[in-house]
């Protein structure tokens, strides 16, 4: 009918335009990286019209251009950020394999085994979320401090798993929750053992909740701002924590920040797009009920 055809279309320009509201900022900051200093800061402002440049990139990464050839010069100018997105990767998916792994393994004893004050147990973990790390940040340094752990990789990885786990273990039980227990019970009629049932059997079947689940402690860890900068000083830099050295006294290297933001997109886009085949699944389990 004509009128469910319009209104189909209408429904369609509509996401579209949503679309464009969201994806707009990030087509704008991203064409900042490409520009020169005139570009940026043209009235009014270039959309589209701008000439392309590779100079951020190569300030920022050391990478070269010439020739038909491509160079990497390390170090260099005071806006060289290479090491820091390494730091970030680094400590981002370690962080996340060992959120995960304990959370799966806590998340799966809450599911399935009953013991006395277990939802008491559960709230404890989501009040734990609730803590603003402003109020841990300086007893933490001084822990830190104490154990040799300001500064390193190790220390940073435990830190932000830590900060991610709560959030992991609620996750995790609400997608263990979705597999039925009477999988569980048949299981051990036929003699499987506990941890035979939970790796073979409900593990692989929460597949998609342990995608969506590294997905978010991935992102989290990687935008992770308080503890980045109270528990590093030289050695290991974040993204976020860098981004704010691009801010000088002459001004903001507004071409150079965009480029490390960019560059900073990657790895998060590659990291989504590794487990995208569980990831689906796994956000809308347990929404269809039967």
């Amino acid at each position: 009918m004509p009128g469910s055809s319009l209104s189909r279309y209408l429904r369609i320009a509509a996401a579209w335009l949503v679309a464009g509201l969201f994806f707009f900022p990030i087509y704008y900051w991203t064409s900042v990286a490409f520009r020169d200093g005139r570009d940026i800061f043209s009235r009014p402002p270039k959309i589209f019209d701008f000439s392309p440049t590779l100079d951020n990139f190569q300030k920022v990464f050391g990478i070269h251009f010439g020739q038909g050839s491509l160079t990497v010069t390390p170090g260099g100018g005071n806006f060289y950020m290479a090491p820091r997105l390494w730091d970030s990767i680094v400590i981002g998916v370690g962080s996340t394999i060992l959120a995960v792994a304990i959370a799966t393994l806590a998340a799966y004893a809450l599911s399935r085994i009953h013991f006395r004050a277990r939802h008491s147990f559960v709230g404890w973990v989501l009040s734990t979320r609730m803590m603003p790390p402003v109020a841990v940040a300086i007893p933490m340094f001084f822990m830190y401090k104490t154990l040799g752990l300001l500064d390193t990789y190790l220390g940073m990885i435990l830190i932000h798993a830590l900060m991610n786990l709560p959030l992991a273990v609620l996750l995790m039980k609400s997608f263990f929750d979705d597999v039925p227990k009477e999988i569980d019970e048949s299981a051990v009629v036929d003699g499987a053992s506990r941890w035979l049932i939970f790796r073979r059997i409900v593990l692989p079947m929460a597949r998609g909740g342990i995608a969506a689940t590294a997905v978010l402690c991935f992102i989290f860890s990687w935008t992770e701002f308080l503890f980045a900068l109270t528990l590093t000083q030289t050695q290991i830099k974040t993204v976020p924590v860098v981004s704010t050295t691009f801010v000088t006294s002459v001004g903001t290297a507004w071409g150079n920040m965009a480029a490390l933001g960019a560059a900073a997109i990657v790895p998060a886009f590659i990291f989504v797009l590794a487990v995208q085949r569980h990831l689906v699944r796994g956000l809308t389990m347990g929404s269809l009920k039967q």
